[in-house]
């Protein structure tokens, strides 16, 4: 199963296994990992997700849409060139330990 590695703000990693096909906030929830709010559940309306992807991955996600892009313009924590929210990137075995930073705040 692929692999993502969550970074907490304090620097503190975790390794978890993530299901094809499953997208990362819900495959952080799955694991207990602390600062993906998720607060919608990933319906992409409350941006309490966002995460900053490693530039040697953020090459392989689809550009964000409209409204993802627009959701990641009122963040909490201020967007970044890779600024992604969690809840739409799905987990593939091309995406196997992906590296992802949790913004802080959320909220």
């Amino acid at each position: 199963m692929p692999r993502v590695i969550y970074t907490h703000p304090t620097g503190e990693h975790r390794e978890v296994e993530v299901p094809v096909g499953q997208n990362l906030m819900l495959g952080a929830a799955a694991h207990g990992i602390e600062g993906i709010v998720g607060d919608c559940g990933g319906a992409m309306s409350c941006a309490t997700c966002h995460v900053i992807v490693d530039a040697a991955f953020a090459a392989l996600l689809p550009a964000p849409d409209d409204t993802e892009s627009q959701m990641l313009d009122f963040t909490a924590a201020p967007r970044e060139a890779n600024s992604r929210l969690s809840c739409q990137i799905v987990m593939s075995d091309r995406l196997d330990g992906i590296a992802i930073r949790i913004a802080d705040p959320q909220v």
